[in-house]
């Protein structure tokens, strides 16, 4: 079965006998994502999220074995747990298997080997090259070419493991020479995580009409920037430690096939805009290659937390502002022979709108530190104090089905050394 194919498993009208995921506001049973999970003092394990709940896969291989495979096999592994976790006839002999998801340590999914980030939001892009080239904010090659670069896989952590504010070489405004220290012009980016599952062969490309096949599942990403940093040392080059220092997922793995309701049409590019070139266009990918996925950005500082406010929500966006496919941005990757492997990951790029309270990223919300947000407590943020607890969201959503979560990708600031 296609992973594109909506089926039984969608149905609005399946509820499960663990409770709590009927009305579940993310992990419902027509989500089912997988992820990696640890009950207290135990090893780590396959798991499904299913309600407030983690269901113990009791698989001896990681999630590698059941995500790298076809889609029809992954399909047919999810309608079995589908199945079993709605029809009541099944509660007795998985009830010991569940755990209370509160109670359990998530890790990352995968053991990733290699990590790239791309730059597909093109009101990102369009935002930020305004702040430094005004009158030229897009460079020519960028309705062209998905830009990208390689990221490093070893620094990538799961939600709630804290961020240690990176040091490095910055100038400041009107110095003539860099200084070392730590960054002040911390970052957050929003941005949609893709897992690939099954690899390709060195010097084998990935068709774009077979590149939606390659990937296993999605996460929410947050890929920290130290903009100061970044600011001296990415030309000619791009970026380095500016953005080596950590980047945050959520640990749950989305499988294309719970996101079948949710496929909709990339939407149409501007007037005047090329269209893509021919390793890049498939006319089923445009069709329904983009996703109906909503995303927040939420800030809480320490002192928020003391007096009780909640997180302060600074952005909403969605996905329909990439510039380029899941499917896209993986053929591209391959089309010069790369091999990816199973585990690898791939961030779409900070993914913004156009209007304010639709910014991905805080250089893009306070204008590079020079429009600060204020926080319910009176404080104000041009960017990231220490202290300061980042979280991204997100939900599938489209009438007639049963909206679906990723969960939190959420770390808060520490101090360096």
């Amino acid at each position: 079965m296609s992973a594109h194919a909506i089926d039984e498993t969608h149905d609005p009208a399946r509820t499960s006998w663990v409770e709590s995921a009927n009305g579940h506001p993310e992990f419902a049973v027509q989500n089912l994502p997988f992820g990696m999970f640890a009950p207290v003092g135990e090893p780590p394990r396959p798991g499904v999220a299913i309600g407030d709940m983690v269901l113990d896969l009791q698989l001896e291989c990681d999630l590698v074995a059941i995500l790298a495979v076809s889609p029809a096999q992954r399909s047919a592994f999810r309608r079995q747990l589908s199945d079993r976790l709605s029809d009541p006839a099944h509660r007795e002999g998985l009830s010991p298997r569940l755990y209370q998801a509160a109670d359990c340590a998530l890790y990352l999914p995968f053991a990733i080997g290699d990590y790239t980030d791309f730059y597909a939001g093109i009101h990102h892009a369009r935002n930020v090259g305004a702040l430094f080239r005004p009158d030229n904010p897009l460079l020519p090659n960028y309705k062209y070419v998905p830009i990208g670069y390689h990221g490093r896989a070893s620094s990538v952590r799961p939600s709630g493991i804290p961020v240690t504010r990176p040091s490095g070489q910055h100038r400041m405004a009107g110095a003539e020479n860099p200084v070392f220290g730590p960054a002040a012009q911390l970052d957050y980016e929003l941005e949609l995580g893709i897992w690939i599952g099954a690899g390709n062969a060195l010097g084998s490309p990935i068709p774009i009409g077979a590149a939606a096949d390659h990937i296993a599942g999605f996460c929410l990403l947050n890929d920290w920037s130290a903009r100061d940093i970044q600011a001296w040392e990415y030309q000619p080059l791009g970026p380095f430690l500016a953005k080596s220092f950590h980047t945050t997922v959520s640990p749950w793995v989305v499988t294309p096939e719970a996101l079948a309701p949710f496929r909709i049409p990339q939407p149409p590019r501007a007037v005047g805009d090329p269209p893509p070139l021919a390793y890049l266009a498939d006319a089923c990918d445009q069709r329904e290659g983009a996703y109906a996925i909503d995303f927040a950005a939420a800030i809480q500082s320490e002192a928020m937390a003391r007096e009780g406010h909640e997180p302060l929500v600074i952005a909403h966006s969605c996905a329909r502002h990439l510039y380029w496919t899941a499917a896209q941005l993986v053929a591209h990757h391959a089309s010069n022979g790369c091999n990816l492997r199973p585990g690898d990951l791939l961030g779409t790029g900070t993914i913004s709108g156009t209007e304010e309270g639709e910014f991905g990223s805080l250089i893009e919300a306070t204008q590079a530190g020079r429009s600060p947000i204020r926080l319910p407590t009176g404080e104000t943020r041009g960017f990231l104090a220490d202290g300061d607890t980042v979280i991204l969201s997100a939900k599938a959503r489209t009438e007639g089905f049963v909206p679906i979560g990723f969960g939190d990708c959420r770390a808060q600031i520490r101090s360096g050394a």
